[in-house]
Order: structure tokens, then sequence, then C-alpha cells
């Protein structure tokens, strides 16, 4: 007997674990959800992440009762199939750094960062799926030579779940599909030949289903939604609208919103994403946001909690301390290769208050120079929604707002990427032309401060100087 349309559920498979809620279809009230870890590492077998959906759906309490379910996961992972559906090789995430070389020669190849622009809406770095088929190519030629058809994270899921192994059946979504590096946003297509530039060929890929189209059935009788990346999802999840700039303060960082209009941003610090709407979602990502905190924690020997209270009893600014967090490479802007630095040290402030503060400010500096780069696309920019775990840190809440010159407004606590997704399964429930349904999520402002321009300048002055060092180049330098 079928389920009543009145539960659906949403997956967050992301880098670090696995994560489901059940909602509630028509207010989206999470009533009840489960969790289950992923392993470490840059690479993983994807059947990981299947057992990892297994257990978090057991500890959720099942799916008996659910009439839908969308799966979101991590963006960007290369995942090959054999003729046969089976993992050709470990999936290389998005955090995998060793496709930086065959970015730069993709750009290259392709007629420099402006033709990749206009080709795919973003200049591929090493996140991007594009980079690790031609690092596959160039490094594991045999092994290359099995793959017949390449999918996403969250496409694996969902053909999985659907209990199918036909590589015909492989699906994905537009907003997924845009990270891969070949596939327009603007014209809705696959671009076979940067496929064929990038690894010799073109495999099999996904279809592309359109936002509210079902993906299928589980063999248990689920409708499944297309799914989609998981930035897209917490879009979703949110409930953004124009205006709205989401601040995701989780192992990596991103800075997005949405907009009618496919960007283009020829300078790479923009990714011209879709969202899972039918509209785009412009993002900047930074590879150290919590991480930062972690670390900072880590080298005091301190809690969390300690550290907010640290940052918090030092002054703005930190008596001219400042940490450039590129901890592991980076991101925005593209620097693989970095390490993190500390400027400005003195006998006054080389204290546990000053770096504390210092690493809460340097964090967020590399923040506000990705909304920065947003905005310099013409996106506009009213508010801030800051989100993630990192944002749960009072000198963060006490601090942002300084730093991002917005009024900066915090949802409440929740797993936004899996809520996202189950939005999206409660649409495919929905009639034909139906918008998403209205899903209601608690916010509360942070007290405005005065603009700390000092800090923001101080910051900029010292990623200068680290990134004029040798073997890093002053191409990747960005601007305030």
């Amino acid at each position: 007997m079928a389920a009543a349309p009145h539960l659906v559920a949403g997956v967050d498979s992301s880098t670090q674990s696995c994560k489901v809620v059940v909602c509630d279809a028509r207010t989206g009230a999470v009533v009840r959800h489960g969790r289950a870890p992923h392993p470490d590492g840059t690479e993983v077998a994807p059947d990981a992440w299947w057992q990892a959906l297994h257990r978090a759906i057991d500890d959720a309490g099942g799916l008996a009762d659910v009439a839908a379910v969308a799966v979101a996961g991590q963006q960007h992972g290369l995942v090959c199939l054999d003729e046969d559906g089976r993992v050709v090789r470990d999936a290389l995430l998005w955090n995998d750094t060793r496709s930086a070389q065959a970015a730069d020669d993709l750009v290259a190849e392709l007629g420099g960062p402006q033709a990749w622009a206009d080709a795919v809406g973003s200049v591929p770095v090493a996140s991007f799926t594009v980079t690790k088929l031609r690092w596959l190519a160039e490094h594991e030629p045999e092994t290359a030579a099995r793959v017949a058809a390449v999918c996403l994270p969250h496409d694996y899921l969902t053909w999985r779940l659907r209990g199918t192994c036909d590589i015909s059946d492989l699906t994905t979504d537009r907003g997924d599909a845009s990270g891969t590096g070949y596939w327009s946003p603007t014209d809705e297509a696959y671009r076979e030949d940067i496929l064929r530039l990038a690894f010799g060929r073109a495999p099999a890929l996904p279809k592309v289903l359109g936002p509210r189209e079902a993906a299928g059935v589980t063999p248990e009788g689920l409708s499944v939604g297309p799914g989609t990346g998981d930035n897209m999802a917490a879009a979703l999840g949110l409930g953004i609208t124009a205006g709205d700039v989401v601040v995701s303060l989780g192992t990596s960082g991103t800075a997005y919103g949405t907009t009618t209009t496919p960007p283009a941003d020829a300078t790479g610090s923009v990714a011209g994403f879709a969202d899972a709407t039918g509209e785009f979602l412009p993002l900047a990502c930074t590879l150290n946001a919590a991480r930062v905190l972690d670390a900072a924690a880590h080298m005091l020997g301190v809690t969390h909690d300690r550290l907010a209270e640290l940052a918090l009893s030092a002054p703005a600014g930190a008596d001219g301390l400042v940490l450039v967090p590129y901890l592991d490479g980076e991101r925005t802007p593209n620097l693989p290769h970095a390490t993190g630095a500390v400027h400005g040290l003195t006998g006054r402030n080389a204290t546990p208050a000053h770096f504390a503060r210092a690493a809460v400010e340097g964090m967020l500096c590399g923040l506000a120079d990705a909304l920065t780069a947003l905005t310099a696309t013409g996106l506009t920019a009213e508010r801030v929604l800051l989100t993630g775990g990192a944002a749960r840190s009072p000198a963060v809440t006490a601090i942002a707002p300084s730093l991002f010159e917005l009024p900066v407004v915090r949802p409440e606590p929740a797993e936004y990427v899996a809520v996202g997704a189950a939005r999206q399964a409660a649409w495919i429930l929905q009639s034909p032309g139906s918008p998403p349904p209205t899903w209601r999520t608690s916010r509360s402002g942070l007290p405005g401060q005065f603009p700390e321009t000092s800090v923001r300048a101080r910051y900029a002055s010292a990623r200068t100087l680290h990134l004029a060092r040798p073997g890093l180049g002053n191409a990747a330098l960005v601007k305030n």
C-alpha cells in the first residue's frame, strides 16, 4: 500500500556524512531525522555513500510511511562506471586538488578564462569534475579506458535508490550538472566538445531532468525527485529570494545568491551555476571556513566555546594581527597549493586572545571577499543569511555584521541541504506547473555594528603580501 503523501524525505550526502530528514510535505516541519558518517579522505568508494545512506535511513526510522524522496549531494565529485554499471575506481571528491595542473591546462586549451565563462558559465578549478576527468586520462589511462559512464555523487545515489544498474538510466539535474564544467546553464546542454578535450572521448552522461521532474520510483514505490547539488538544495531549503546572499560556514565556505540571468565571470572567482528551481545560483567558494576555527582551537588547546570567548575579549583588528587562512590551499582565490600565514605579529598582540580574534576575522574576511566577488558580477545583495556549523559561534555572529557591511540574519539551525531535498520531493508530488511548496523558516537578525573597514583593509594588505611570495603568483590576487 502506497504511503500517504503528507511525509517526504530529503537526503544530504555530504563530504563528511549522510543526513536524512523526514518532513511534513505541507509545512516542512521535520518529523524525524537520521545520520551516518562517511569515510575521511579526498577519494571515497561510492558504495560507502550507499551504505551510509541505508544507515541514516534506519537511524531516521525508515521510509515506509514516506511518499517521495530526493537526494542532494556534494558537488563536482567524479564517479566512473563501466558498461555494466560497476564502479571503476574510488570517486575523486571536490576537495581533491591533484587535478590543479589539469585545470590550468584545460583553461589554456579552450582559449582562456573568457572562453570557459562563455561556454559553461564558470572557469574550472581543481574542484570541477572536468578537471578530474583530464587527470584520470593522463595519470590512469588503463582505468580511464574502462569508463563507460560518468556521474556525480547525487546522481549515483538517486540511480541506486531506483534499483537499477543500467547506465542508460542515470539522471541528474541542472543545478548539479552546472558544476561539472561540461554542461552549459545558458544552453541547457552538455558540451561534448569540452568532454572530448578533457577526456579524449565522450562517455555516457546522466539525463538532465527539470526542476520538478521525477527520476523514477524505488522498488518499494517511493517517488524519487531529480535531486541536486548541496548548495542548490540549501538555497531551496532556505527559500532564498532576490537580494538574499547565503554565507555558509561549513568545512568550506560558500557565498551565493539567486538571479534570473546566467552569470559568466571570466575572473574565475564566481561559478555560474544553475539552481534547483529553473533559475541561476552564482557562487563563490572558499576551501577554508570552519576548519580555520578548528585549527585555531587546536593550536591554543581550547574548546570552541573558549575560542569564542578569547576572540571577543580582543579588540577589533586584533591590534594588527592578521591570519590569512589558506590552510589547505584555496579556491577563491584559486591557489590549490597555498598555505596560511600570520602577519603583523608583535609583542603586544602575541596572546591567545589576539590569535583567536585574528582566526575569526581571517575566516570571515575570506568570505567577505567572496561576497564582494558576487556583487561584482551584478548580483544584488541586500542581506546576508549566515548558516553552517561555524555560524553558531558567538564570536562569528558578533563579528560578521561589521565585516560583511550588510544586515545579517541567522536562520534557525537546521539541516538545510536535506530540508531542501525534502522540499523538492514534496514539489514532485504537486500538480504540474505548481511552484515549490511554501515552507517557512525562522530567522533572527544579528545586531548591526559599525563597519570595520580597517580590518578588511589590513586583511587585504596581508593577503597581497602573502600571495606575492614566489610560487604563488600575482595573477591570483583578488581585489576588494
